[in-house]
């Protein structure tokens, strides 16, 4: 009996340390197969499905700025990846500009917890930057929690529009 339990651990250890090496938490790129260098500049879908490189600002306020989040959850969405990373190359070449990252959360668990996720949140997608060429001096991240919510009402189709990290630029 005991030889079939260990043998259970180890298979369930195996599959995940087959999915753990399978897993990527890298957002960059290096250029292709062949190796080649990237360009300086990011480049992003725009909001209107433009392709859009993050050289200026008036490119890069064509960027993504509202980022959504899963239910209690601070894990930055695939799908933000690429405005991110074009928001982080703007803030390298330009290291006199400045982001503000507000964190949010629905309006369920208590306020104390929801600060905490909110904060999470735009940690998460400081650390996404960061990676990606952005100084930490460039970046500030606040907490609202359930305290500025962008839709009111208690479905869950509004409940995700308030769990969020808005990106809002700065001047020094």
């Amino acid at each position: 009996m005991r030889a079939i339990a260990m043998t259970r651990v180890a298979a369930l250890a195996a599959a995940v340390a087959l999915v753990a090496g399978c897993s990527s938490t890298s957002t960059t790129t290096d250029g292709g197969a062949d190796g080649a260098a990237t360009n300086n500049a990011a480049t992003a879908q725009g909001a209107d499905g433009s392709n859009v490189t993050a050289g200026s600002f008036a490119e890069v306020a064509k960027l993504r700025t509202v980022f959504y989040f899963d239910f209690d959850q601070a894990v930055v969405k695939q799908e933000g990846f690429s405005d991110l990373e074009a928001h982080a190359k703007y803030l390298s070449n330009n290291p006199g500009a400045t982001v503000r990252l507000e964190g949010h959360a629905d309006e369920r668990g208590t306020r104390e917890y929801n600060i905490a996720l909110g904060e999470q949140r735009a940690n998460a997608v400081a650390r996404l930057l960061m990676v990606n060429g952005a100084g930490s001096n460039q970046i500030e991240t606040i907490s609202y929690g359930e305290e500025k919510p962008a839709m009111l009402g208690h479905t869950e189709a509004e409940w995700a529009l308030n769990r969020r990290v808005e990106l809002s630029y700065t001047s020094r």
